[in-house]
């Protein structure tokens, strides 16, 4: 499993996700957020099928942080299950992931 990672965050609006995309790159936890303004999410919730448009956050880390991450995004989300999803980032330009490397406190 490769130690980069790619992890897909999804929040209520761009204030909330530029706060904590701010927050993931000052602490060293993340090297890179994306943020995406609108995505339309469907999704099953309390038992009911919900249409929202969210903000989503695509941070590039590391699997050493991984738990940090999601603990920092815990405490700055205002969901109370926000979505936090991490995915192996298994290839990519040598430079950028030599940069990424050490951006990240792992």
């Amino acid at each position: 499993m490769s130690e980069r990672i790619v992890v897909l965050i999804t929040s209520g609006n761009m204030e909330e996700a530029q706060k904590i995309a701010q927050a993931l790159v000052d602490e060293r936890l993340a090297a890179c957020v994306n943020i995406v303004p609108t995505v339309h999410s469907v999704y099953r919730w309390a038992g009911k099928v919900e249409h929202d448009q969210e903000t989503l956050l695509i941070v590039k880390s590391h699997h050493a942080v991984l738990d940090r991450l999601i603990q920092r995004v815990q405490e700055l989300h205002s969901y109370e299950v926000p979505e936090i999803i991490a995915l192996p980032l298994i290839a990519g330009d040598a430079a950028y992931l030599r940069w990424l490397d050490e951006q990240v406190e792992a």
